[in-house]
């Protein structure tokens, strides 16, 4: 068994109220049906977010996303197996992928969902676990109008300010500034400004922010680290700042 249903089924702890609580069930039946009695002895809840609550949390929305255009393709699923074999590992992707296909089956009230995690989760878990969710957005190498809709519209019912949406989508959708935007700052800012907005956002999704969730969790956080050094460093050569 990988670690991934590990997660999932011996790790939630607050997931396993409200709504997503209801879409829980079925996933959660169907582990322990098949003789995973240790997992159901390990299943527990929790006021604190545990690797379970994020994993499932982030399938949730992902699927919410990938019924944007009410049509989910194979390739779809491919795109998002790839996303988890590249930060967690080919058996989890499996695991990540079966259970992904059972949420698919149910109605997602998104406005609930969103509410539930801005509830329980925080801000610095929040805003990597809609990083996740853009990069798995993006896996195919586009995102379509529909589902950046939904991504906006998940980004506002998560709390998310409009500069930290922006900041998050200039990864994945380059503009000509999409430097100052990954690092929520106008291209007018003074280079002190610059500098003072890298600290604050290098603070703001440092991997050490997750690190409570595992190391798989911080390892995969450190992509968007990476993107705001890069940022940074991009801004820096444009303006020759030492």
């Amino acid at each position: 068994m990988g670690k991934f249903t590990k997660w999932i089924a011996g790790g939630l702890g607050w997931v396993l109220l409200g709504p997503l609580g209801a879409i829980t069930g079925f996933i959660i039946g169907s582990l322990i049906d098949v003789g995973n009695e240790e997992l159901a002895k390990e299943k527990r809840k929790t006021t604190q977010t545990t690797a379970g609550d994020f994993l499932f949390s982030l399938l949730v929305l992902t699927a919410a996303v990938m019924k944007a255009d009410k049509v989910v393709v194979k390739a779809e699923l491919d795109h998002v197996k790839r996303f988890f074999v590249t930060n967690f590992g080919t058996s989890e992707a499996k695991e990540a992928l079966l259970m992904l296909r059972d949420i698919l089956k149910q109605e997602i009230p998104v406005d609930a969902v969103c509410h539930q995690i801005r509830e329980n989760m925080d801000k610095s878990t929040i805003l990597q676990l809609y990083s996740f969710l853009f990069s798995i957005a993006k896996a195919d190498g586009k995102i379509s109008p529909d589902e950046l809709t939904v991504l906006q519209n998940i980004a506002l019912l998560l709390g998310l300010s409009n500069d930290e949406f922006n900041s998050i989508k200039a990864i994945y959708i380059p503009s000509t500034h999409w430097a100052y935007e990954v690092l929520e700052i106008s291209p007018t800012a003074s280079d002190e400004e610059i500098k003072k907005a890298y600290r604050t956002m290098a603070f703001k999704y440092h991997p050490d922010r997750v690190e409570y969730l595992g190391e798989d969790f911080k390892k995969a956080a450190n992509e968007r680290f990476q993107k705001i050094n890069l940022a940074f460093e991009t801004i820096k050569k444009e303006r020759n700042m030492a």
